[in-house]
């Protein structure tokens, strides 16, 4: 779970506008914060399927956001995964 305080930051980083927090870009940041801290958690519990099936399902959201975003603005789409680091 993300901190309240974490949160706000990737929102306020990756906003379009103030208070924006349902853009595609600031949903496809929390996921992958939450993916991160989730990885990380999987990593010293290996036997948490429930957690590993809540990871899958984040992981295909972010991948239908992002190919939304790729088919609404290929600019933004590349603006977004290199901000995060996700693509080389």
């Amino acid at each position: 779970m993300l901190a309240k305080t974490k949160k706000e930051g990737i929102v306020h980083n990756f906003e379009i506008h103030k208070g924006d927090t349902g853009s595609p870009e600031v949903q496809i940041a929390i996921l992958t914060e939450r993916i991160t801290e989730l990885t990380e958690h999987l990593k010293s519990h290996r036997k948490d399927h429930s957690s590993r099936r809540g990871l899958l399902k984040m992981v295909a959201t972010r991948a239908s956001l992002l190919k939304y975003v790729g088919k609404k603005d290929p600019k933004r789409y590349h603006d977004v995964i290199s901000r995060l680091g996700l693509r080389k």
